[in-house]
């Protein structure tokens, strides 16, 4: 059985990502990250989803709170209801660098497991405009493992999938229902609290998603929010 490293933030992405893996014959582990994000209500959710599957959940500590980003600094609001394309412009909610490191430490503890590849749920249609979720950026740092891992230089580099890459949100909730996913423990918001707020990139994009696939979002909303 292949083993594989999985990027869980907890979102419906990762979610449906880490329930692809499993599907594609994967021995699991879950990778998650308290990185001094604005709220750790997502980190909850991984929990769960690993739990749910009964998967290996690693945790790491970083502090990402020196990064320029709306989700890792309180004086940096969360946009909400951008009006336009969301993709036309990079966000205040792109944390620099984020998905450089995340695959860097992803990268680490596949070799250290013997993990053959690591899944993560980049997605370039319906998207915030991050350019670290971009196919090229993924292929480049493919090559880069290639010749700067003990696994790479071997002859056996690390591989990064990306299942849901091309895939529209809608896709990818059809894609979660069909595997059986938990999407209802899943969190997308990009604010804490008890319910999502609806309004910002994240949550906008995820209702979309549903709406279009035909089901209803199974995790509570604020009470403005209609489904």
């Amino acid at each position: 059985m292949p083993k594989a490293v999985v990027l869980l933030s907890g979102g419906l992405d990762s979610t449906t990502t880490l329930a692809q893996a499993r599907e594609d014959g994967c021995e699991v582990t879950a990778l998650s990250f308290r990185y001094g994000q604005r709220h750790t209500r997502e980190l909850q959710s991984a929990k769960d989803v690993c739990e749910f599957y009964g998967v290996s959940h690693v945790v790491i500590d970083i502090d990402l709170t020196s990064f320029r980003s709306a989700l890792t600094r309180k004086d940096i609001d969360v946009p909400m209801d951008r009006p336009g394309d969301l993709a036309e412009e990079i966000p205040v909610t792109y944390v620099p660098a984020r998905n450089i490191v995340f695959l860097s430490v992803a990268a680490g503890l596949a070799e250290s497991i013997d993990a053959d590849r690591i899944y993560i749920g980049a997605n370039v249609v319906d998207y915030s405009g991050y350019p670290d979720c971009r196919p090229d950026f993924f292929k480049a740092y493919e090559e880069m493992l290639a010749k700067g891992t003990k696994a790479g230089v071997e002859g056996h580099p690390v591989k990064i999938c990306t299942p849901i890459m091309n895939s529209s949100k809608a896709d990818i909730v059809r894609l979660g229902k069909k595997l059986g996913a938990p999407l209802h423990l899943s969190w997308s918001c990009y604010n804490g609290g008890e319910k999502a707020c609806g309004h910002c990139d994240s949550c906008r994009l995820r209702l979309e998603g549903f709406r279009q696939a035909g089901y209803k979002d199974e995790i509570p909303y604020a009470d403005d929010v209609i489904q």
